[in-house]
């Protein structure tokens, strides 16, 4: 399945490129879903609820309710913990009455994602929230599967047969059997929404308005996109004005429009194909339009439109290689790609077998490959968009020669 995830600065149309991005992703052929936690209505020119709909021509779209799922959530913990519950003497929460709390509609888009992957799509389309909240969703997974890990290891669970024994001898209580079946179903779940993220055949579609903001906003975005081993299969300039557009107010901006344009083509080319799409002179409306604006970027001479790389397997993030340096300066390089990264915002840190990397609002800890486990960090470089990472064997345990 080709998985597209769709995000940007606030208000620069996200929703409505997604949805043409989808809408000329089905126009190809085979089945296409588009989830989306905006209404779609207007755009797609139907009625879209919580399950797919079809919307004509292979196009499927869902919207993601972030309240019904918090409640559907909810309600079957209530059933789950029945027992002990009316061992408490608690009163149960009906529907009605359950309101969705803050951060609730970032498990929801996870959860849509994950039952998404596991229906018969050719292409998924996701339209995420602004860049900063999406790029923390995208982490979440790796992020709370990592926390379950250290809070209640797999390898606890071979124990639970002498719970009690240990229990009595300790004087305290053991967690409970349901807690680490409970830990594990979330893992499994979380685990296939990272799947899906990780999938080579992910990747991330950036949609902005020219402009300083915006060209700031994706700098940053850049960044945490490699932190996070993510890769921009496209950016989206939207809302391009004609050439000809009168006035001197129009034509200065379409001058700072076309500025940034010829900037963000050298920066992201070739890696990532520039799609720029026209100005409507209105709020796009239904099918035709989007229609309009998937197609319409073909104006723009040498550039692409929002079908490219759709009918293809994408190609994911890049590796982060270790260079072997031993008989040479009897080091070990681990290079991490931090496109527009910048020093002064950058630090890392050395934690056991993890290495915590923080890069100005985002943060990821990284198991370290095995080679370099047995080694001390002897500093790093960051260079030409590339953090360089050196290591030097440890005597004491690394492998030594006859």
């Amino acid at each position: 399945m080709r998985t597209v995830l769709v995000t940007g600065p606030g208000g620069a149309g996200r929703t409505t490129i997604a949805a043409a991005t989808a809408l000329a992703a089905a126009r190809r052929g085979g089945r296409v879903l588009l989830l989306s936690a905006d209404p779609l209505d207007t755009l797609l020119g139907i009625p879209v609820g919580s399950r797919p709909t079809g919307a004509g021509g292979g196009l499927w779209a869902a919207r993601i309710d972030s309240g019904e799922h918090f409640r559907d959530e909810l309600l079957a913990f209530q059933e789950k913990a029945a027992t002990a519950l009316d061992l408490l003497g608690a009163r149960r929460l009906a529907g009605e009455e359950l309101t969705e709390l803050p951060g609730s509609d970032r498990f929801a888009l996870l959860h849509a994602v994950r039952e998404a992957a596991a229906g018969d799509w050719d292409v998924l389309v996701v339209d995420l929230p602004p860049l900063r909240d999406a790029l923390a969703v995208l982490a979440l997974p790796e992020q709370l599967r990592r926390y379950l890990r250290r809070l209640l290891p797999h390898e606890r669970q071979a124990a639970r047969a002498l719970r009690p024994m240990m229990a009595q001898l300790a004087g305290v209580p053991m967690p409970a059997q349901w807690l680490y079946e409970t830990a594990a179903r979330r893992d499994a779940e979380l685990a296939a929404v990272q799947a899906v993220i990780q999938d080579p055949a992910t990747t991330v579609r950036l949609v902005a308005e020219p402009g300083p903001a915006a060209a700031e906003a994706l700098r940053v975005a850049r960044t945490g996109l490699a932190l996070y081993g993510l890769r921009a299969d496209a950016l989206v300039p939207n809302r391009i004005l004609p050439a000809e557009a009168a006035g001197p107010w129009l034509a200065t901006l379409v001058a700072q429009q076309r500025k940034y344009l010829d900037e963000w083509y050298e920066e992201w080319a070739p890696g990532a194909a520039l799609c720029p799409v026209g100005h409507l002179g209105r709020d796009p409306y239904g099918p035709d339009d989007l229609t309009r604006l998937g197609t319409g970027a073909a104006a723009f001479e040498g550039f692409a439109d929002l079908a490219t790389g759709l009918d293809g397997p994408g190609e994911g993030a890049g590796e982060w290689p270790v260079e072997d340096r031993l008989a040479e300066d009897g080091l070990l390089v681990w290079c991490v790609p931090l496109p527009g990264a910048v020093k002064s915002e950058l630090s890392l840190i050395r934690r056991d077998d993890e290495l915590l990397l923080t890069v100005g609002p985002f943060r990821r800890i990284v198991p370290l490959p095995s080679a370099l486990r047995r080694c001390t960090v002897t500093g790093a470089a960051l260079t030409d968009g590339v953090l360089r990472a050196r290591f030097s064997p440890d005597p004491a345990l690394w492998p030594r020669t006859p």
